[in-house]
C-alpha cells in the first residue's frame, strides 16, 4: 500500500487504515477437555453418572430456549439451505432494523455443521463405582445457530452458537460497521459502499474513528450478547466456568484509497490471528 500510495497519490483524495473483517472464536476453557467436563458435571452439579441423555437434556434445553426467544419476538428463523449466501437471504430484515433504528437480533440460520462435542460411553471392565464412565472428545454434525443481529456499538455481526455441549461460539465483525455507528454519532457526513468508505467530510475523524476500535470494546460488546443469546448456566454454573474463558481471533486489516474518480481501491495488507 506505500507504493501504491508513492505511485498515485496525486489522484488520491484520502487514505484510511482499519480492521476489515474479524472472526472471534469464544469458548471456555474449563469445559473443553474430558476430564474438566467430568469435573463439571459430577462436583459442581451433583451428577452421578454423565450419561449421554444428560449431555442430550443441555442441547434439549438450549433449543428450547431459542425457539421460545424468537417466538416472543416474532424473530424468522429458517434452515440454511444450500448454495444461498446468508447476508444476502437477510438483509431485508437488517434494512428494516436500520430503517426503524432498532438493535436487537433480526433472524436466525439454523445449519447443520460439524463441531466439537463429548462422547459418553461405558468403561470397558466393571469398575467399583457404578456411574463410572468415560468422556471421548469427538466431532459430530449437529445444528449450529446464526443470530443476525444489530449493535448498537458494533454494528451489524452475527453469533454462530453451537448447541451441542461444550457450545462454542463464534462472532463476524465488521470494522466499517463500527466506523460507520461512530460517524453518525458524531453527525458526520459520509458516504459507504459495502467494505469502503467513498467520501467522507472529515478524514481525519473517519480514521480516527477507525482507531477506537478496541479489545476492550468488542469483549464487552461480545460478553454481552453471549449472556443474552448463548446457553443458560446457572450462578454457580458460571462461577466455576467463566473464569476460564478464552476468545481467539483471526482479523483482516486493509488499506484504502480513495481516488478523484470517487472509485474504491481497497486491498488486505495483513492476515494476523491470535488471541
Amino acid at each position: 500500500m506505500e507504493l501504491f500510495h508513492r505511485l498515485f497519490a496525486g489522484l488520491l483524495l484520502f487514505v484510511y487504515h482499519c480492521f476489515d473483517r474479524i472472526v472471534i472464536n469464544g469458548y471456555l476453557s474449563a469445559l473443553t477437555r474430558p476430564e474438566n467436563a467430568v469435573y463439571f458435571f459430577r462436583e459442581v452439579l451433583g451428577v452421578g453418572a454423565i450419561t449421554k441423555e444428560v449431555l442430550r437434556q443441555r442441547t434439549d434445553d438450549y433449543h428450547h430456549w431459542v425457539d421460545a426467544y424468537a417466538r416472543k419476538r416474532n424473530i424468522a428463523m429458517e434452515w440454511a439451505e444450500k448454495g444461498v449466501r446468508k447476508e444476502d437471504y437477510v438483509r431485508p430484515w437488517l434494512r428494516r432494523m436500520e430503517r426503524q433504528n432498532q438493535h436487537g437480533v433480526y433472524f436466525i440460520f439454523k445449519s447443520l455443521e460439524q463441531g466439537q462435542t463429548f462422547r459418553s460411553v461405558l468403561p470397558k471392565f466393571p469398575t467399583a463405582d457404578p456411574d463410572y464412565r468415560i468422556l471421548h472428545k469427538q466431532r459430530s454434525r449437529f445444528t449450529h445457530y446464526y443470530f443476525y443481529l444489530r449493535d448498537e456499538v458494533l454494528g451489524p455481526m452475527v453469533v454462530r452458537v453451537a448447541s451441542f455441549f461444550p457450545f462454542h461460539t463464534t462472532y463476524y465483525i465488521n470494522g466499517h460497521a463500527f466506523m460507520e455507528k461512530e460517524l453518525l454519532r458524531q453527525k458526520i457526513s459520509f458516504r459507504r459502499n459495502d467494505n469502503a468508505f467513498l467520501a467522507v467530510c472529515d478524514p481525519a475523524a473517519l480514521q480516527a474513528a477507525a482507531d477506537r476500535l478496541s479489545p476492550e470494546i468488542i469483549r464487552k460488546r461480545l460478553e454481552y450478547w453471549t449472556l443474552v443469546l448463548g446457553p443458560k448456566f446457572s450462578e454457580r454454573e458460571r462461577k466455576a466456568s467463566t473464569p476460564f474463558s478464552r476468545l481467539n481471533s483471526a482479523v483482516i486489516s486493509s488499506s484504502n484509497g480513495i481516488s478523484r474518480f470517487t472509485k474504491s481501491s481497497s486491498a488486505p495488507v495483513s492476515w494476523a490471528s491470535g488471541r
